[in-house]
């Protein structure tokens, strides 16, 4: 890809041995031109080799309007770190290997197709000044704001900030369903803890059970896989007693919140009982590192697509999961979060791929910068295994968040597991094993449940036109090499049944 490089030329060394980050020296990228900070991105991209991938289509699902809202100066949900996420991501280019879109936000209607009618009319019209709030004392106390262990503040532009979070995530359901992308992402969405009238874990509304009432109609089963280090408790709730949806879970499990997704937490007791067994909980202990989180990931994820056979995949990839993260107490690097990513979108499913937690701005802008160009088919930097030696472009804004010792010296894929911040293994090599051998058993009881075996539940209406056509034919043929034309002719008159005051 050829581009007039004459507005960069001075900004760019010609020495093809300098790293990226400082091909492009200091620049006062705030202040360009629109046009002239596409060149800028546009060079990096043709330094990197990016392009769109082959053979399938990702888009990526965002409203930069998300970003303005605030939980307040002391709260651990930063909405900021999305602004910091599509940094990262437009500064590498990483927008040209994918179809862009600016969600709208989502309408009360599309909300009320899971969650409570007067649940969503108290989050559109509650505001944070005390006057508001004293008026729905009684609405406060319902939904539970009230409450002393409450973590989801009520902060002006609520409604704005659930809406635009799950506009995103249904545009990019509905981008899968429709066939016009292979993977999908919503940075934004993710929000896994939200119940039908009860917000909860910073979230209000549950953007990802609405994106899988969405994909349920046009696929027969959908797998959901959560690796935020919380157990995503709303969303198992909620498809708690159907066998269309798999929930499988990985976090950190005791006393922690939520306090649910333990090792017998299956489903519906009872294999009678719909949905039975397909609740798959991996509860995990602190400190659990690269290699082990890896190898668990890859044994049971692997024999749950085999035995489920999900005709797509939501992946939330909360990155709370992280090293060093502000609330999460596990060992993960950024690359071995994403090596999740890569994992199941090896197989070839069609894929939505979600935000979730994650309360170190700057780290969870790196991971998901980096998952999105996993989706991409794109290395971030050279193939000689030295991860940690990429840094980030200097002309990326908000580098600062970046930059220092205790913020990653501005590198792209710093240590998180470093000794002074490691949490302690509490856990054995056995217990991982048992854990494995546990869910691999689970899995063990859905194997041939009826639903397994459907492959279109929803079919297109040509496809089930032409099927009863054949149906007819099938019957009519039959039914002559019997000699039966008495039941022919009263099949016939029953179509029409009333037609000339004809009744049962």
């Amino acid at each position: 890809m050829a581009h007039n490089t004459e507005i960069v030329q001075a900004w760019v060394t010609s020495d093809p041995i300098v790293p990226l980050s400082s091909s492009v020296e200091h620049i006062n990228y705030k202040n360009l031109k629109p046009e002239d900070k596409e060149r800028v991105h546009q060079m990096v991209a043709d330094q990197l080799g990016i392009e769109r991938p082959q053979g399938y289509t990702v888009s990526f699902h965002y409203n930069p309007k998300v970003e303005q809202h605030h939980f307040g100066s002391k709260h651990p949900m930063k909405p900021w770190r999305l602004q910091l996420t599509k940094q990262l991501v437009f500064g590498y280019g990483l927008h040209y290997a994918m179809d862009l879109n600016e969600s709208l936000p989502a309408e009360h209607r599309d909300l009320a197709e899971f969650h409570d009618n007067d649940y969503l009319n108290f989050l559109q019209y509650i505001k944070s000044d005390d006057q508001t709030q004293k008026r729905h004392q009684e609405e406060l106390n319902r939904y539970v704001f009230t409450d002393e262990f409450n973590d989801c503040p009520i902060f002006d532009g609520i409604w704005d900030y659930v809406t635009l979070c799950t506009g995103a995530t249904l545009e990019a359901a509905h981008a899968l369903s429709s066939g016009e992308s292979n993977i999908a992402i919503s940075w934004s969405g993710g929000l896994h803890h939200a119940k039908k009238r009860q917000a909860s874990g910073f979230c209000y509304v549950n953007d990802i059970v609405l994106a899988i009432q969405h994909l349920l109609q046009s696929y027969t089963r959908v797998l959901y896989i959560d690796i935020d280090v919380h157990h995503g408790d709303g969303v198992e709730a909620a498809f708690f007693n159907t066998d269309r949806v798999m929930t499988l879970s990985y976090h950190k499990y005791g006393e922690f919140f939520p306090g649910t997704g333990g090792p017998d937490d299956s489903g519906p007791k009872g294999f009678e009982e719909p949905g039975a067994y397909f609740s798959l909980n991996v509860p995990l202990e602190d400190g659990i590192d690269d290699s082990d989180y890896g190898w668990l990931f890859r044994k049971v994820t692997g024999k749950t697509i085999e035995v489920f056979k999900p005709e797509a995949i939501v992946l939330q990839c909360g990155a709370d999961s992280l090293g060093g993260d502000r609330l999460g107490k596990f060992n993960l690097n950024i690359k071995a979060h994403g090596s999740c990513v890569e994992y199941v979108k090896s197989r070839n499913l069609p894929l939505l791929m979600l935000g979730g937690g994650g309360y170190t701005p700057r780290n969870v802008a790196r991971t998901w910068c980096h998952e999105t160009a996993v989706a991409c088919n794109v290395q971030l930097g050279s193939d000689d295994g030295r991860a940690s030696s990429i840094e980030i472009p200097n002309f990326v804004p908000y580098r600062a968040a970046f930059e220092g010792a205790g913020n990653g010296n501005g590198l792209l894929y710093p240590e998180l597991n470093i000794r002074k911040l490691q949490h302690p293994k509490t856990y054995t090599r056995e217990d991982l094993e048992n854990t494995a051998a546990r869910c691999l058993e689970q899995l063990r009881h859905i194997e041939g449940h009826p639903i397994l075996n459907f492959t279109t539940f929803v079919p297109k209406l040509d496809k089930l036109l032409k099927a009863r056509k054949e149906l007819d034919v099938e019957i009519r043929e039959e039914l002559e090499d019997r000699g039966l034309q008495d039941e022919l002719k009263r099949r016939r008159m029953e179509r029409n049944t009333g037609g000339r005051r004809e009744y049962r």
